[in-house]
């Protein structure tokens, strides 16, 4: 065991026999999307026989085994369509209350920086990590804390005092990166749509995937944007050089995840501050930002203008996420506007995204405009009639809308 700035630095087989003496069934929350603490994890797994393994969003490489139990409010490609998975349906902005409430953790494994004037920085990755570790100090648990110097030091809520770390072990480790993806021509479109409706000086959150990136891409003309989003992704750096942002304010996030080159940005970037997901996900908070346009994607839209993004074919996907907390932030923002933007056609299973009626769990619904790359329907202040004739019209796909038309009518729509 060595100390480093006043954190106790054991060796891997030292943590693992102290992991091993825990006692139980423990929860473990784990930093999730891009962050997680891989070999600490690794070592709990060897250590620890059965255990209830919290992550958002949690990619690839998981532990998946007999013994351990699958826990998340919004399910990444490491969980999704697992055996036993328990899925807590959760606005993101409530999930660090589930940790103080209902699922209380015994351990939480930390990816931070290494220490800095006593403290280390979890960097990319804040979200509900504080909550997590208010909650397992609370009972008393352990927190524990993969040391690496590759993660960037960042600001705001992401700090914490070396103190709050019972254990840690050093790892000298690349961040992953999701994998480069070019854009295709429908995402370029739907893009190109969005930014008519983004005005110089609008607070931008957008969330993952194709199409709140080829937003990102397409906004660069714009001028003095500001950021405050649950996340963020290259797209944002990219309006940086392009000198789009605004330079005095401050880019908030609660995580990041992307290319080396933008991690290499956000170290000691005094301009980008991270902030727990209580913070950033607040819809009061949110609504304090002005002119901000929340940009968000789904699996389903109907005609009654409401969005699926959380299940296909009734089994689960991903989850509520900040949808919902951003949709009902940016109605309520002076000047704001909440879209949904997606494909008008599944290529993989060659079917319409805009069904008659959801036959699920709806997502988020009341927004502002629903944009394919066919064209973009205005919902807020119309009519139902009005906003379903507009969906077929200018958001369903050309080979769609005869259908819709009809069993639209057998809804009680007035479709022409």
């Amino acid at each position: 065991m060595t100390e480093n700035d006043s954190v106790r630095v054991l060796s891997e087989s030292r943590l693992a026999a102290i992991l091993s003496g825990v006692p139980g069934m423990p929860r473990v929350v784990v930093s999730g999307n891009f962050a997680t603490p891989e070999r600490a994890l690794a070592v709990l797994d060897t250590a620890v026989a059965e255990y209830r393994l919290f992550v958002l969003n949690a990619q690839r490489g998981i532990p998946d085994r007999d013994g351990v139990i699958l826990e998340s409010p919004f399910i990444g490609p490491g969980m999704r369509g697992k055996r036993g998975l328990r899925y807590f349906p959760s606005r993101l902005s409530l999930a660090p209350a589930l940790l103080a409430q209902t699922l209380p953790p015994d351990i939480v494994l930390l990816h931070t920086s290494t220490p800095v004037d006593g403290t280390v920085s979890l960097g990319t990755e804040v979200n509900i990590l504080p909550a997590a570790v208010e909650a397992a100090r609370a009972r008393g648990g352990l927190v524990i804390a993969q040391l690496n110097p590759r993660m960037p030091y960042t600001y705001g809520d992401a700090v914490l005092a070396t103190e709050e770390i019972d254990h840690a072990i050093e790892v000298d480790a690349a961040l992953p990166s999701p994998v480069p993806r070019p854009l295709g021509e429908v995402a370029r479109r739907i893009g190109e749509r969005v930014v008519d409706l983004v005005p110089d000086g609008a607070t931008l959150q957008l969330g993952i995937g194709a199409v709140p990136d080829a937003v990102l891409a397409a906004l660069t003309g714009r001028r003095d944007l500001a950021v405050w989003s649950e996340m963020f992704s290259d797209g944002v750096l990219g309006l940086d050089k392009a000198g789009a942002l605004h330079p005095d304010t401050l880019i908030t996030a609660s995580f990041v995840f992307g290319s080396a080159e933008l991690y290499d940005w956000v170290d000691r970037n005094p301009r980008v501050r991270m902030l727990r997901t209580e913070k950033t996900n607040d819809p009061g908070l949110i609504a304090r930002q002005p002119s901000l346009v929340s940009v968000n994607s789904a699996l389903q839209v109907d005609l009654f203008a409401q969005a699926n993004a959380s299940r296909v074919h009734g089994a689960i996907y991903s989850g509520f996420g900040g949808q919902t907390d951003f949709v009902v932030g940016a109605l309520h923002s002076p000047g704001g506007r909440a879209i949904i933007a997606l494909p008008s056609w599944h290529a993989k299973t060659d079917t319409s995204t805009v069904v008659p009626r959801l036959a699920g769990p709806v997502t988020s619904f009341q927004h502002s405009y629903l944009i394919s790359e066919q064209g973009s329907a205005a919902i807020w202040g119309h009519d139902a009639a009005s906003q379903a004739q507009q969906i077929v019209d200018h958001v369903a796909h050309p080979s769609a809308r005869a259908a819709l038309r009809e069993e639209g009518r057998r809804l009680g729509f007035p479709l022409t």
